[in-house]
């Protein structure tokens, strides 16, 4: 079998039981690898609470990490959000990935929880524990650097340790598992650190086809003005969309009352590049390089982090905003939900917090004291307990990224199609309502939004399979990947087999869900973007959704994934019949 190793690595912390198993051909082949994988493998445990010790966590490579497949040197991440209760995965990028690929793992399975802290060592020859009672409390930082001479690390911060709700897991390389709080998991079991030193090979079924197949994704890369051109992100990273945003009047500013941050040129790419002279840098083996950080290291922030610890909460200031940042990852908390959630507390108190308050408040939240026990919350729950829910701004209980949906109303249906809660990410339908040329669709209309996310979800429901980064597909398609995975498996995929892989994926991580409660009513925007405009200027006007509207289409997007009206399964053998 070429591209998989076909052996998962169980670690019992309970008991400290550690052993592998084979993985059959068949659900490789038919959920390949990270995301799709992941989500198959918790079909037995997915009714778990999320710190229950006997729930899953899951690091699952794809078949295309190990080889120089572009930007394939990725992992999920997958297990049962304590923030919003969904199905959850994420994925990062790093030599973590390619590693545990390298010692002939595709998926690492760790259940139960230790009486005290330890962390897990991997090599080619096997994995043991040891203890980390002295590595307890520590930062992100300090953690990786006791760790780091025994191979790539994955980490929590006090973040994790203290559960807060969006907790992240922590590459060393500075790449994270962030958003649904798969750090707080890993704090309910004990486990501080994995570390990672695999030295296999990954064997390619056919070299030429392969080299050939690479060729075509790098030559994409190139010619795509969103990876490589003048403001690109290659150049400036994400922050490079600050700019554009902002013309647009879709940047969310204080809580999402506003659609426009008058002083967001701060923060943009060009002034982050003025201010710190950034090095490029970006996942192992990536060409792209689209990370950044300052003369000294410091890690420079993403798009989603400049604008909610910038207009979000009402904060000009460029320093401040990269000192959360590095703070954020140094304690190990998703930049997102921190933001969201000290947003939605600004508003709700009527004051959003000063600059020079945010680094102690966000302290505060990793070691659950004063304040920082109910901000750890995230903002659903801190929204409710203040009796002001409807200042959440969140779907299924996931606080929403740096696109104001009145600015573009495909986003609007994908943050509550999403099987996460309010992610950007699943379908990222900016891509053809904002960022292509000529721009595909009208961004102020729902005719045919509908089908696009849907496809969207397909699609990006096998990339996160694969496990590749979605940036590729600013320039390459399914198509060119469907080559290098045929080339690498000797298996013959086409776009249109992936798609359906992709549906799989979706479809079951819905059924989860339903399972677990969720129903029509969280496929829903917060109350304000159905009443409230957003802002004005340079002859742009963002009206409040037309909810009759977004309903019907909405009703139009069940009926293509073959749902019912509520939502739901209209033939509930669906798990039963899928391999």
């Amino acid at each position: 079998m070429m591209g998989w190793t076909g052996q998962l690595l169980n670690v019992d912390l309970t008991t400290g039981r550690i052993w592998k198993e084979p993985i059959g051909e068949d659900l490789l082949q038919n959920y390949l690898g990270g995301r799709g994988l992941g989500v198959r493998l918790m079909r037995d445990y997915y009714r778990l609470d999320p710190f229950a010790p006997e729930i899953p966590l899951l690091f699952s490579v794809g078949p295309l990490c190990g080889t120089a497949a572009p930007t394939a040197a990725r992992l999920g991440v997958v297990s049962r959000s304590p923030l919003t209760g969904t199905i959850y995965d994420c994925s990062a990028g790093g030599r973590f990935a390619w590693r545990l690929k390298a010692a002939g793992i595709d998926v690492l399975r760790i259940v139960g929880r230790s009486n005290s802290p330890v962390f897990l060592q991997i090599d080619s020859s096997g994995a043991k524990l040891h203890p980390a009672d002295k590595l307890w409390g520590q930062r992100v930082g300090e953690t990786v650097a006791a760790l780091s001479e025994h191979g790539s690390v994955a980490a929590i911060g006090p973040a994790g340790e203290n559960k807060v709700l969006y907790a992240n897991i922590m590459m060393g390389e500075g790449n994270s598992v962030g958003r649904g709080g798969l750090g707080a998991v890993m704090g309910g079991k004990m486990l501080k650190a994995i570390v990672v030193d695999g030295d296999g090979k990954v064997d390619i079924a056919d070299a030429d086809r392969f080299a050939h197949a690479r060729q075509d994704v790098i030559r994409l890369f190139k010619a795509s003005p969103v990876i490589y051109g003048d403001l690109g992100i290659a150049q400036y990273g994400t922050p490079a969309l600050v700019d554009l945003m902002g013309q647009r009047r879709m940047a969310p500013t204080e809580n999402f009352r506003k659609t426009h941050f008058a002083d967001a040129g701060n923060y943009s790419g060009p002034a982050i590049r003025k201010e710190f002279t950034p090095k490029n840098h970006g996942c192992y083996g990536c060409p792209i390089q689209c990370k950044k950080s300052a003369q000294d290291g410091t890690p420079l922030p993403e798009y989603e982090t400049v604008n909610h610890f910038g207009a979000l909460n009402n904060i000009k200031d460029l320093r401040s905003i990269v000192n959360s940042n590095n703070l954020c990852n140094q304690l190990g908390m998703d930049t997102i939900s921190a933001a969201a959630t000290l947003s939605a507390w600004g508003e709700v108190r009527g004051e959003f917090p000063r600059a020079e308050n945010i680094g102690d408040l966000l302290l505060q939240t990793a070691l659950r004291q004063g304040d920082g026990d109910l901000l750890a919350e995230g903002a659903q729950r801190l929204s409710q307990q203040l009796g002001k829910p409807e200042l959440s701004m969140s779907v299924k209980g996931l606080e929403l990224p740096a696109y104001d949906p009145r600015g573009a109303y495909g986003m609007a249906l994908a943050y509550c199609t999403s099987n996460r809660g309010g992610c950007h990410l699943r379908a990222y339908p900016i891509s053809h309502e904002i960022l292509r040329k000529p721009v595909a669709t009208d961004r102020f209309d729902f005719a045919g939004k509908a089908r696009m996310i849907k496809i969207a979800e397909d699609c990006n429901a096998t990339i996160d399979s694969l496990v590749a980064c979605k940036f590729s597909f600013f320039g390459a398609s399914l198509e060119e990947y469907a080559e290098l995975l045929s080339a690498t498996t000797g298996l013959e995929y086409t776009p249109q087999k992936l798609k359906e892989i992709g549906e799989r994926i979706y479809l079951t991580e819905r059924f989860y869900n339903l399972e677990n409660g969720f129903a029509a009513e969280d496929d829903l925007l917060p109350k304000r973007f159905f009443t409230e405009s957003g802002s004005s200027g340079d002859g742009i006007e963002v009206a409040p959704i037309d909810r009759e509207r977004f309903v019907e289409e909405m009703q139009k997007y069940y009926r293509i994934r073959g749902l019912n009206e509520q939502g739901g399964f209209v033939d509930s053998t669906f798990l039963e019949r899928q391999p």
